[in-house]
């Protein structure tokens, strides 16, 4: 693993060689809105350090998916999300291309809001 992929979507995005619309940015985590989403509040939570997936999470990495996981609940009710427990969100991470993963730099899609979305 590298700190940057330069054939990565991602890690252009967060380079800023590609336009997003960004929700969040601090050292570690770049957070933008999904370009396709499937809710009223979509956007996937990235480390800035090329992790290709879930899978190669190691030990190393336990304060970065800390990080992620905690900022996600404030991001997603600053996005518009309704609080817990009538309001709430999802944290959806694939993995793998059985996993249903198509871009391979770690990502998490935090996606809620008033349904009636629906989606797998």
């Amino acid at each position: 693993m590298s700190a940057h992929d330069p054939n990565c979507i991602f890690c252009k995005i967060v380079a800023g060689q590609i336009p997003s619309r960004k929700v969040y940015e601090d050292d570690e985590v770049f957070a933008f809105h999904d370009i396709n989403p499937w809710a009223p509040v979509h956007f996937l939570m990235v480390p800035k350090a090329h992790i290709p997936s879930m899978a190669q999470v190691g030990p190393e990495h336990e304060r970065l998916m800390g990080r992620l996981l905690t900022l996600a609940p404030r991001l997603a009710m600053e996005q518009g999300c309704n609080p817990y427990p009538e309001g709430g969100f999802r944290i959806v991470c694939n993995t793998g291309q059985e996993g249903g993963q198509e871009v391979h730099h770690l990502h998490l899609h935090v996606i809620g809001g008033p349904r009636p979305w629906v989606r797998g």
